[in-house]
């Protein structure tokens, strides 16, 4: 009998021994073998964009490449992101700073409203800035539009890295005799070049993704010409050959920022607490900084929401049928349900493997998905509409096929908050548990999947909130008759029914911004605040 009851216990401790990871409930091969399917099938729309290339024929490609029309979006784009980048990282590291460095009044209350921009989707602060500029158009709004929209993505990164930075270094440069500004830009600045390049990447995506907000100002990008010539010539070679350029962009992005990294330590070292950052007086700085966040905050978040609610008083009730509002908002939810809760079971596999089995092929199982998904949704969700077509007709425009999109434009998403959840969850409990006799698929869905759940929770909002606001990929995949928020007040506002568009406005608002504040709270627990 003794014998018998500790022969469980024997197993489980010789394999915690040896420093094994518990077997996963499917084993390993398992495991591996699904992260693969997973991986095979993100890489869908990149070998769409290659084949399509290729189908085209070299000459044929090179012609249509190397037109006049390809050299004005080249430009447009060019130009765009070399004015907005910059003015997001200035706009983005300067307001990091106010709050997390200085003595500036209200620190607290402007750390929120920097943050709350991203509540807005963009084609929502173009449709209201068109509201209050009728005559708005052409590069210049384009990148007033742009970065205002999009500085948020450099300011939170960065005032979470300048809210963890030890400020021991900074002291040690004052006393070598260095001003504020000089220890500024030779100690502080360079310790933040993760926090803008990694920024700086996330706005050059969107500005090569972003359709809705470009289209009605009428500036023309690779996003809007691809969506031309789609609506005019299905699956077109002139659509397909923007698109192959258009992919080469966001994999230049992705490289130039992992180029741009460095090799260099950001991580302190040594015994002993981390100082607290003493902050700056302004003193007679005070009122302009406090006049330039207000300015910034108002013409970012202020205008868009007064337009919205002008235009919901200017429509009266009326607007608020619930025959017209109703079926797009469930619609909204049950997609964002069931896209986060797909993301999210999908992407689990590859977390499990980054965590608990490390290595080369867990890292590029994990870069297949982030290729994808720095893919604009008109590029993927061409790729999805062809590759239906000629192989599974019946998928064609079904919600199962639109669901598949969002899951491959959003599975990083719920991937890093995933792969959080599962380092936190150490591997010693699983093996405890199958020590004492649980199988490894109990064990599993007793310690692992609950210790995971929180994270995963997170990661799925924030898929839901994407879904919610996304705009291209669903006006291509969508089943006919569908109606989401975005889709909605895009058929509106393309109407100029601008008062019939703003309760789905202010809905997808609404939507937004409890997810945009779990972000920016999530950026301060990685910070220890």
């Amino acid at each position: 009998m003794t014998t018998d009851l500790s022969a469980p216990a024997r197993r489980g401790t010789t394999t915690a021994g040896r420093g094994n990871s518990p077997r996963p409930p499917f084993g390993v091969s398992a495991v591996s073998v699904l992260a693969v399917l997973i991986a095979l099938f993100s890489l869908v729309p990149l070998g769409y964009v290659a084949y399509m290339t290729v189908a085209t024929g070299w000459d044929t490609a090179v012609g249509l490449i190397l037109r006049p029309r390809v050299g004005e979006l080249l430009l447009n784009t060019l130009l765009l992101m070399a004015a907005t980048i910059p003015l997001c990282l200035l706009l983005g590291v300067a307001g990091a700073w106010l709050v997390e460095r200085t003595k500036l009044r209200g620190h607290r209350v402007w750390a929120v409203l920097l943050a709350a921009p991203l509540a807005v989707p963009a084609f929502v602060n173009s449709y209201a800035w068109v509201t209050a500029v009728p005559s708005l158009g052409g590069l210049g709004s384009g990148i007033l539009i742009s970065t205002l929209s999009y500085f948020p993505l450099v300011y939170i990164p960065a005032a979470a890295s300048l809210s963890r930075l030890d400020p021991a270094i900074e002291q040690s440069a004052a006393a070598l005799g260095l001003g504020a500004w000089r220890t500024f830009f030779r100690v502080v600045l360079p310790q933040l070049r993760i926090a803008m390049t990694g920024g700086a990447l996330l706005v050059g995506l969107h500005l090569l993704a972003e359709y809705g907000a470009f289209a009605m100002i009428r500036f023309d990008t690779f996003t809007t010409a691809i969506m031309t010539q789609y609506q005019s010539t299905f699956n077109g070679a002139a659509g397909n050959m923007l698109a192959s350029v258009l992919v080469l962009f966001c994999l230049l992005l992705l490289l130039a920022e992992v180029r741009s990294r460095g090799t260099a330590r950001y991580a302190r070292i040594g015994s002993g607490v981390q100082g607290k950052a003493l902050r700056l007086p302004l003193h007679a700085y005070q009122w302009p900084a406090q006049l330039f966040l207000l300015a910034l905050t108002a013409l970012a978040f202020g205008l868009p929401l007064f337009y919205v609610i002008r235009w919901i008083l200017a429509g009266g009730a009326g607007i608020w049928t619930a025959s017209e509002f109703l079926p797009a908002l469930l619609t909204t939810f049950s997609y964002g349900l069931a896209g986060a809760a797909a993301t999210t079971v999908v992407a689990f596999p590859m977390a499990y493997l980054a965590v608990r089995h490390p290595g080369w092929f867990s890292k590029s199982l994990e870069l297949s998905n982030y290729v994808t998904s720095s893919m604009p949704g008109i590029v993927v969700a061409l790729a999805f509409v062809t590759v239906s077509i000629r192989l599974v007709p019946g998928v064609y425009q079904t919600a199962g096929l639109l669901v598949a999109a969002y899951v491959l434009l959003f599975i990083p998403r719920a991937l890093v908050n995933l792969r959080a959840g599962l380092a936190q969850a150490p591997k010693e409990l699983d093996e405890a548990a199958q020590a004492l006799g649980k199988p490894p698929l109990l064990a599993f869905i007793r310690v692992t999947l609950r210790l995971t759940a929180p994270a995963a929770a997170g990661g799925a909002a924030l898929v839901f909130l994407a879904i919610a606001n996304e705009l291209t990929a669903t006006l291509l995949l969508s089943p006919n008759g569908t109606r989401t928020l975005a889709t909605e007040f895009w058929s509106k506002s393309s109407e100029i029914d601008y008062a019939g568009a703003a309760p789905y406005a202010l809905l997808m608002i609404l939507l937004s911004a409890p997810m945009t504040y779990l972000l920016f709270q999530q950026s301060k627990k990685v910070a220890g605040q």
